[in-house]
Parts: C-alpha cells; structure tokens; sequence
C-alpha cells in the first residue's frame, strides 16, 4: 500500500515537473495558434484557432534564410570546436606535457570573461579583417566562446579511458596520433556527441555577436531575426510566438535523434570509475 502510494507521489511530482519545464513552450504554441483579437488575452485555448500568425510570420521576414544562417554557423562551430578541442584535451589528459593543470586553468579562466568585455576587441577584429556580415565573421567569436566548455567536458572523457589501452597501442608501435584516432576517438563518442549537442545549441542561440557582427538582414541568425519582428508601434506576439515554434522544431528533432547518445555521454562522464 505505502509503496503504491509512493508510486502515484512520484508520478504526479514527475507531470507537474514536466509540465514546469514544458509550460513557456505550451503556451508559445497556443498563443501562435490565436487570432490576432485573442493575443492578449489570459485564455490557453481558443475556439477561432488559425495559422495566419505561420503565414505572416514566413513572410513578414526571411526566416528560413534566418534558420539557414543558423544552421551554417552553429554546424561550422560544432565541427571546428570538436576538432580543435578534442586535440587539446588529448594532449593535456593523456601526453607527457608539463604544467597541464595550467593549461586547464587558463582554459577555464578564458571562459569566466562575459561576452560584453571582449565584444569590442573581436568586433574590431572582425571589422579590420572584412569579415563582417559573413559566417566566419560569427564563427570566429563562437569558437571563442566554445572551445573552452568543449576541452574541459572532452578532457573529463578522455581522462576516464583505460590506460591500458594506450600502452598496449604504444607496444605495438602507434603513433600518438594513431593512439588518439583509432582507440581514444572511439571510445569517447558519447562525450564527443554531448559535446557537439552542447555547442550546437550554445552557437544556436548566441544573440549578442550575432547582432554586432552581422547587420545585414541576409546574414541574420535566428535570434537576431526574431527580435526585428517587432516594428515602431506594435509588436506582432503572433508572428513572434509562430517564428518561435517554428525554429525550435529542429532542436527539439536534433536532441531526440540523439539523446541515447547524449544521456550515454552525459551518465559516463558523471560516473567515477
């Protein structure tokens, strides 16, 4: 009996959760659903539910090519950050390198700068080199911003990986490089793909170089895009909450594409062996 009940306590704690976690999507959705009459209301539901705030929201700006811009620059991030960081964390976890604790430390002091601080050096940077409104203009500052997350959670992996298997690879003659390509590679995928979801996502949402750097209306992202929505005098909730559910659906496919991988990374890289 107690254990029942204590069953049906965890449940309801679990949906009310899940309700908390789901409710500002919930209600984005429903509001996008509402005519333009019912925007401000307090109401969940409507009765004259339409897809007029969908059309507008198409075509009022470019969205897709907002999606599109996003999808280059968060893609070339995860890529570069991926290569550049998994190298790092090789060397400083499993090579014979002094004063790999400074190395980290360094690391992580990087990552502690708020965006705003070194927005004006990489924006002169970027100004200087003529690469304002392209994406290696915002891929520059977002690995920036990455690399620092993606070497620490790679270098957690990659520390918790038999050595073993390394001095077997060296006793049959491999390189480091072969060691690292062939056997440490593999065996950290999980945390190679929580990592890549981690900055892709990060690089997704990014507003605030997104909106110094690339100030042509061709070369928005996402974030920047939504928030021009809104004009002088009024500010088109349903076009905004439209654009909103619209550009979330392809995280939200992303993450279940891969969330056994994801959790898979995220449990190992939390357990001590």
């Amino acid at each position: 009996m107690l254990k029942n009940q204590a069953g049906i306590r965890f449940y309801i704690f679990l949906a009310i959760f899940v309700f908390l976690v789901m409710f500002p999507f919930i209600w984005i959705f429903l509001t996008s659903l509402k005519p333009q009459n019912e925007l401000t209301s307090f109401a969940w539901f409507t009765s004259n539910a339409t897809l007029e705030s969908y059309a507008s929201a198409i075509t009022t700006r470019p969205l897709f090519r907002y999606m599109l811009n996003s999808f280059v620059v968060s893609g070339l991030t995860t890529v570069l950050s991926l290569l550049i960081a998994s190298f790092t964390a090789y060397a400083v976890t499993r090579l014979p390198i002094r004063g790999k604790t400074l190395i980290l430390g360094l690391v992580l002091a990087s990552s502690m700068f708020p965006p705003i601080a070194i927005l004006s050096p990489i924006f002169n940077f970027v100004t200087d080199t003529g690469l304002r409104n392209s994406y290696i203009g915002l891929v520059i500052p977002y690995i920036t911003i990455s690399l620092p997350l993606a070497i620490w959670i790679l270098a957690t992996f990659f520390q918790k990986i038999p050595w073993e298997l390394e001095e077997s690879a060296k006793l049959d003659g491999a390189t480091p490089f072969q060691t690292y390509r062939q056997i440490i590679l593999p065996l950290a995928t999980p945390g190679i793909f929580t990592t890549a979801i981690l900055v892709f996502v990060a690089a997704w949402n990014e507003y605030l170089f997104a909106l110094a750097i690339n100030t042509a209306d061709a070369w928005r992202t996402i974030p920047v895009g939504i928030s021009f929505y809104q004009s002088e005098y009024t500010v088109p909730w349903g076009d905004i909450s439209a654009a909103t559910v619209i550009v979330t659906i392809p995280i939200v496919i992303l993450v279940l594409i891969f969330q056994r991988r994801i959790v898979s990374g995220l449990t190992s890289g939390s357990v001590k062996e």
